[in-house]
């Protein structure tokens, strides 16, 4: 057998049979087990010390389905990625002012607080997207007018390939997979749909950025150097990032990755990206 290069990792005749072995030793036990018993005895870390549990399962989904892997079917059902939410109601009183206008706005990470139901809550309500279980590393904020949510905010592992972002970065994709981490996507944005507050958003984007970084490094213990987001074109503007000093870097091709197939949406979207140090391109190609 040839050696596999998968997430960045050799896969080489004699780590398969261990592959193999390690799986079959631990067959009852489920694939996500699995993947984690297999990530300790290689030693295989994010740079937090936490297992890459996830890339794990990745390899060995990718070894199983080029027929080299013999795998034990998943405990549950893979249709669970939007989970059942409790809805939290909340009082729909309409708010119309200038954001100077409002009760001092300030901004809580809700990560793994009483606070986090609230956000998945509001979040599945009220996102044109739902509330969906994130992937990989990831912060979640919620934005107060005094002791009033007015806005969501949610962070996740940046996008594997965007041609646009690499091209601005000056990422070979070596150089890109293994920088990738320093790269933050924002995946959820939400002002909720009875507040209308002129310039709320921006208010709220910008005190975001201001303590990310920060944030990141106490819960992952590395620091970010770039934020990145998609609009859809059909739906959104993108004023907010464009008032907040966001730069539009290009659009995305319109697909979709469904496992190792791209699928054809049509659904164009503004690539925007936002340095978070004036080095950003020293510090990501390094």
């Amino acid at each position: 057998m040839e050696p596999l290069v998968i997430r960045n990792r050799k896969i080489t005749a004699q780590d398969l049979q261990f592959i193999q072995s390690v799986v079959h030793e631990y067959w009852g036990k489920g694939r996500t087990q699995i993947s984690k018993i297999l990530c300790t005895k290689w030693n295989w870390v994010q740079p937090n010390g936490r297992l890459k549990d996830m890339a794990c399962r990745e390899v060995l989904l990718t070894l199983y389905r080029k027929g080299l892997l013999d795998y034990p079917p998943p405990l549950q059902s893979s249709n669970n990625v939007k989970r059942a939410v409790s809805k939290i109601p909340v009082k729909e009183e309409p708010i119309n002012c200038h954001v100077n206008d409002l009760d001092p706005i300030w901004i809580k990470m809700v990560r793994n607080t009483d606070q986090e139901p609230l956000y998945d809550s509001l979040v599945d309500q009220y996102h044109y997207l739902g509330h969906a279980q994130i992937v990989g590393n990831y912060l979640k904020y919620m934005a107060f007018a005094g002791e009033t949510p007015v806005a969501c905010i949610g962070w996740g592992s940046a996008a594997w390939a965007v041609q646009s972002r690499e091209e601005f970065i000056g990422w070979t994709k070596p150089v890109k997979n293994k920088n990738l981490h320093f790269v933050v996507n924002n995946t959820r944005f939400l002002v909720l749909p009875f507040v209308t507050v002129k310039c709320l958003a921006s208010k709220v984007l910008a005190l975001n950025i201001k303590r990310i970084s920060s944030d990141w490094i106490k819960v992952y213990n590395y620091p970010l150097y770039m934020l990145e987001t998609f609009v859809e074109q059909e739906r959104f503007k993108g004023t907010c990032y464009k008032a907040s000093n966001w730069i539009q870097v290009g659009e995305t091709k319109g697909t979709s990755k469904k496992g190792h197939k791209h699928l054809k949406h049509g659904k164009i979207k503004d690539v925007y990206l936002y340095p978070l140090d004036k080095n950003f391109k020293k510090l990501l190609v390094t």
